[in-house]
């Protein structure tokens, strides 16, 4: 099965997020698309946090260096980003697989195709991921809408921090389940993903 992770907007967790997925299905993970890499990139840091565990970490298709809009990177270095091309380069595994997007579903990947395109081309269930902030509400329902015009079959929500009401608000007002809440934690070291892989994971596998 893959599973496509995207969130509200940036920062919002998707990659810790992405680690706990993987490790609770002991999955493989794979960023088809990496913008930025100064500090190292996402794979990197799931690699490291999942170090010993048997999941593999599949190598980006496109590792740009501009850390922005994929679209916006891609043309800076003479590239168009081609969803055939994600596609024809996604990993042939006979277990789950963890795909981590880039920002949120209308990201635009070229000057005609959105993040949410590729899903529905990779054929991928979605995990959603929000985080509480002012004006959470409104992106995290936005983004819920986006799935139901496009017909993307949602798996349910990872909040990170602990907020329950607007959680509540956003599960009644989508109609998607929460998976899990993920606590705020100064160290999302391996313990950690893998404590909150095991919190999460009959309820994740329910839901699949």
């Amino acid at each position: 099965m893959n599973i496509f992770v995207t969130g509200i907007g940036t920062g919002v967790g998707k990659t810790v997020v992405s680690a706990i997925l993987t490790r609770a299905l002991e999955a493989d993970y794979w960023k088809p698309i990496q913008a930025g890499f100064d500090e190292g990139t996402d794979s990197e840091w799931v690699q490291h946090a999942l170090s010993g565990t048997g999941s593999v970490m599949h190598p980006e298709v496109y590792k740009l260096q501009l850390p922005a809009s994929p679209h916006i990177a891609a043309r800076q270095e003479g590239v168009e980003i081609s969803i055939q091309k994600i596609c024809a380069s996604i990993p042939n595994i006979n277990r789950n697989l963890i795909i981590e997007g880039a920002g949120g579903l209308l990201v635009p990947l070229n000057d005609a195709e959105f993040v949410a395109d590729l899903i529905k081309a990779l054929d991928a269930r979605v995990v959603l991921v929000s985080r509480n902030y002012l004006g959470s509400i409104n992106h995290s329902l936005l983004t819920a809408r986006v799935c139901r015009e496009m017909g993307l079959p949602v798996i349910g929500w990872v909040f990170n921090d602990q907020y329950l009401d607007y959680e509540e608000e956003i599960v009644k007002w989508s109609n998607f389940p929460k998976i899990a809440t993920v606590p705020f934690s100064e160290t999302t070291n391996g313990a950690f993903i893998n404590s909150q892989a095991n919190a999460m994971k009959q309820r994740l596998k329910a839901l699949l």
